[in-house]
């Protein structure tokens, strides 16, 4: 493809961060989609966005999906194209946007894993003896008891948790949205103790709740690498990572109070059938219970 092409492509990368604020994480996924694009263009000799037919679209992706990407990899694929398109259609450099119909092969939705009520005790349970450890327990307690995101719960500051309210505030969250979380007692005890130790490992300037061990933020990978020692540690058989005990937070909470919306609004999702995947699991569980408990569930032996 020409130079233009590429022109163009640093123009709309411009546009998502500066008029969009497209986090970093969704520019740097679009610029990977969008090259698997253009050299599916170089390959079939298209010299601009404009020679693309839907045909070719339906092509790449099925290309795509023989590549083995999935049909969620596949769907983010479309939506930069038809990203992409749109910002064209809008600045007049073409007339159509051959990406609007083409639809990504469907998959089945793979249920989220949780913890069971006994399961996530044990994990909070187990006690810590160390600095670093009462700092890893505080920010499972609050995991569990606010439902944030791995990427929310790194990004917190000293100044989000307010002690009199019991709540937090999380200031960027999927989507860049805003949302206020209550927080339990037990997480809140927990991160009193943890303040404590924090005071002698943070650096005078830095402003994250929890930190490393040199005294800066503790990143997204860190606190993965940090749940997984902890549950090896502790003796803990099951392979729980972060999302787990978000999960399970909304799990019980649906499973306790039957309220769906305000389970949506806690998660910070902007869609309920985003949230509804969990009703799922409410029912899976009382079909378990039925099976193992109705005297006439149960199956007859041959």
């Amino acid at each position: 493809m020409d130079a233009e092409v590429n022109t163009i492509l640093a123009k709309f990368f411009q546009h998502l961060t500066s008029e969009k604020r497209a986090s970093a994480h969704t520019v740097s996924s679009y610029q990977r989609d969008l090259g698997h694009l253009a050299r599916f263009c170089k390959e079939k000799q298209l010299q601009h966005w404009r020679q693309l037919q839907p045909s070719d679209i339906r092509n790449h992706i099925a290309n795509r999906h023989r590549q083995g990407l999935s049909s969620k990899s596949l769907q983010r694929e479309l939506s930069a194209i038809r990203s992409l398109f749109s910002y064209l259609l809008k600045n007049q450099l073409t007339e159509t946007n051959p990406a609007r119909h083409v639809r990504a092969p469907k998959q089945a939705r793979k249920l989220p894993k949780t913890l069971d009520v006994d399961q996530v005790a044990g994990l909070l349970e187990a006690g810590a003896e160390s600095a670093l450890e009462i700092r890893d327990l505080a920010m499972f307690e609050l995991f569990y008891s606010s439902g944030l995101r791995l990427s929310e719960l790194s990004s917190l500051n000293l100044i989000d948790i307010d002690f009199s309210d019991r709540s937090l505030i999380v200031h960027a969250g999927k989507g860049g949205k805003s949302r206020i979380l209550p927080v339990g007692s037990k997480a809140l005890d927990a991160i009193n103790v943890w303040l404590h130790e924090r005071a002698n490992l943070a650096t005078a300037a830095e402003s994250a709740l929890f930190v490393s061990s040199r005294g800066g933020r503790l990143g997204q990978r860190a606190i993965e690498l940090r749940l997984t020692l902890w549950c090896r540690k502790k003796g803990i058989a099951e392979q729980i990572h972060p999302h787990m005990l978000r999960h399970s937070f909304a799990s019980h909470l649906l499973e306790s109070s039957q309220d769906l919306r305000a389970v949506q609004e806690l998660l910070g999702h902007s869609n309920i059938s985003t949230t509804q995947i969990y009703t799922h699991l409410d029912f899976q569980h009382l079909a378990d219970i039925y099976d193992k408990t109705h005297p006439r569930a149960k199956k007859k032996s041959v």
